[in-house]
């Protein structure tokens, strides 16, 4: 994508909420290099989106054209399944502020990132945008994907009561620059490159990894991400428009559209690594949903396509862990 296609000019004021994590850093990274300038940053220290009365003052006082609300509380299986309170409450409070005030102050257009774990968990693959509460969700991440429901619910009904633009963006498992690598907290992809990285570094001769290894995942990187939402943003009005008024609501998937099982996802990773021993699949331990492949017709037919393939990418997702989390690890063996 190039600045002349984009409807947004170069100099629009555009709100970044999240700019700190894993997609809000690649939105950064992909807006100033198309030549977007006048970016609004905030951090969690400076600006408490859980906190209904400082995100009032803050809309009032910037008066953002275009908002990415990338902002929110993320974890995977094990922080979702341990703290349910946090990750429902938080998420609910944040999207609720920024959305509000995104109306209140007369936002152009409003970008919300949601998840694919917003769909049922034995769903018709690849997973259609219409097939979205027809059925039990994931019970582990409950929690989360009723909060990312309610954020879409909620643009819907402001577009619908209020004339806003406001669209929902379901990405598939994101992984990038950036990535939160703690073990607890973690998705699976920096969890996997750390712990055999990490036993790589110390000789270990076996790495233990939740599941079977059977579930089937899609994974997109950050930076491919990234890019679709600023494609989207850009849009002309009349797609942006059929996109809003679509019978599924205004959501739209974002993914690679392939998918690999988990057990050769750590396989790669390994190999990328260098590391020889056995990975062993914990089976008392769960799987999560079977499998999570998105439809991406929709996104793929406006013209838009990823342009990084996992095996590069897991390349760079190792090399960047190494150099920036783990510099006393051997550099990482390409394959």
């Amino acid at each position: 994508m190039n600045l002349e296609k984009s409807t947004i000019h170069s100099s629009a004021k555009i709100y970044v909420a999240g700019h700190t994590g894993l997609v809000g850093s690649a939105l950064v990274r992909i807006l100033r290099k198309l030549g977007y300038h006048n970016l609004v940053l905030r951090s969690h220290h400076e600006l408490n989106l859980a906190n209904q009365a400082e995100t009032a003052e803050f809309f009032t006082q910037e008066s953002p054209e275009y908002v990415f609300l990338a902002a929110a509380k993320v974890g995977g299986i094990l922080a979702n399944d341990t703290y349910p309170a946090d990750f429902i409450q938080e998420n609910l409070a944040i999207q609720s502020n920024v959305i509000q005030q995104s109306h209140r102050t007369g936002v152009k257009r409003l970008l919300f990132l949601g998840s694919s774990c917003i769909y049922p968990k034995h769903c018709p693959q690849p997973i259609k945008e219409e097939y979205l509460l027809t059925g039990p969700l994931e019970s582990t991440n409950l929690a989360y994907a009723l909060a990312k429901i309610a954020g879409i619910e909620m643009c819907s009904a402001y577009n619908r009561q209020h004339k806003t633009r406001f669209l929902a963006v379901m990405p598939t498992n994101l992984y990038g620059e950036g990535d939160n690598y703690d073990l607890e907290t973690s998705h699976v992809i920096p969890a996997l490159i750390r712990k055999i990285s990490e036993a790589r570094q110390n000789d270990n001769r076996t790495v233990e990894i939740w599941g079977t290894g059977e579930p089937r995942r899609e994974f997109l990187h950050s930076d491919d991400l990234a890019g679709a939402c600023v494609f989207l943003m850009g849009l002309e009005d009349a797609p942006f428009s059929t996109l809003l008024r679509a019978g599924s609501g205004p959501l739209i998937n974002v993914g690679s559209g392939e998918d690999i099982t988990i057990r050769e996802l750590a396989e790669t990773i390994a190999k990328i690594l260098g590391f020889r021993g056995e990975l062993f699949f914990d089976h008392t331990k769960p799987d999560g949903t079977p499998r999570k492949l998105l439809d991406c017709s929709r996104l793929n037919a406006l013209g838009w396509r990823p342009a990084i393939q996992l095996r590069d990418g897991l390349q760079r997702a190792c090399d960047s862990f190494q150099k920036h989390f783990q510099s006393s690890v051997p550099s990482v063996v390409s394959a």
